[in-house]
């Protein structure tokens, strides 16, 4: 099923004003910026964030100016990010094409990625709304400490669910989370009554997450990222965390500590990898993100009430959950 189609029937015209004002706004005089800008605005994905935001905007009353300004400065944040998260993990890749501390050096890349930064606080301030440009700088502040909590949770010598999911709570979910929240507030819905919403972005975001962890267990040239990609740097996901803590013998516990304390070898990471498919892991991980499913279709039911909207959302939960990269 062509779930993409069906998430856009909705918001076809305001998603293109979306992308044009995106790409107006990573465009620049200076050769080597508009350079990066160029591959950056080619690289751009699908725009799942924006059109939440949209979607969400179209749900609780119409897609305005002001709709269009958060969902620029979001998709900007979450750029800004990216390039910055690149650096810190030491990336040389980024949607299978080389990232842009690969291609230049990390010193553009950290101002590249400040200059986006800045951009995203222009569009938010031209949105003239206080909540969202608090929601804005409350997403920025938040994805910085789940990267942090990422970091340490490395030297921690807990192999634990709980820290897993603060991690991704902090560094996924609270995008969506703030997509539904911007997308509602310039709608016109009261700080208030925006908690279903931002509950529904939430689960959505943890399993966007959890998909996108299944993925390191399997080779593809689509995903851009070697098998075993999360490990070498360090991190341990669902599935390797219900397989390692579901009675595994020593030897598996010890190559679990290996990742964590970054010495870990590619024969190992192979056989830790191979451990968690044989034992589980991936299933244990797609059965959570069916649960899931369940809770983000009760909001979808209930909050929902124009039919091309709910199709679309229900197309938009069905697509993270089911996506191949």
């Amino acid at each position: 099923m062509d779930y993409l189609s069906l998430i856009k029937e909705p918001i076809k015209a305001e998603l293109d004003d979306f992308i044009s004002l995106f790409n107006k706004s990573l465009t620049h005089t200076d050769n080597l910026q508009e350079e990066i800008f160029r591959r950056i605005r080619q690289r751009a994905g699908k725009r799942m964030r924006p059109m939440l935001i949209l979607l969400m905007a179209k749900n609780y009353g119409s897609v305005s100016s002001a709709t269009l300004h958060a969902a620029v400065g979001l998709e900007l944040l979450h750029t800004a990010s990216l390039v910055h998260d690149d650096v810190v993990d030491e990336s040389t890749e980024r949607r299978g094409q080389a990232s842009v501390n690969a291609l230049y050096d990390n010193k553009v890349a950290v101002l590249i990625g400040d200059y986006i930064l800045s951009t995203a606080l222009l569009h938010v301030a031209e949105t003239h709304n206080e909540l969202i440009i608090k929601y804005l700088a409350e997403l920025g502040r938040t994805l910085s400490n789940g990267e942090i909590l990422q970091l340490t949770s490395i030297s921690n010598e807990q192999i634990s669910e709980e820290i897993y999911y603060n991690v991704i709570r902090q560094k996924t979910a609270a995008l969506f989370e703030a997509c539904c929240a911007m997308g509602a507030i310039s709608a016109g819905m009261p700080e208030s009554e925006i908690g279903k919403a931002m509950k529904f972005g939430q689960t959505l975001g943890i399993i966007f997450q959890i998909r996108d962890d299944i993925f390191d267990y399997y080779d593809s040239s689509e995903i851009g990222k070697p098998t075993g990609n999360d490990m070498a740097e360090g991190k341990l996901t669902l599935p390797a965390i219900y397989a390692v803590n579901n009675s595994a013998p020593d030897s598996i516990r010890k190559l679990a500590y290996k990742v964590k304390e970054r010495t870990i070898t590619q024969d190992e990471i192979a056989i830790l990898v191979d451990y968690t498919k044989e034992h589980g892991g991936i299933e244990y991980a797609e059965k959570r993100m069916e649960e899931m499913r369940r809770e983000a279709m009760e909001f979808i039911e209930t909050e929902v009430t124009d039919d091309a909207l709910r199709r679309s959302l229900e197309a938009y939960l069905s697509f993270v959950i089911e996506r191949t990269k």
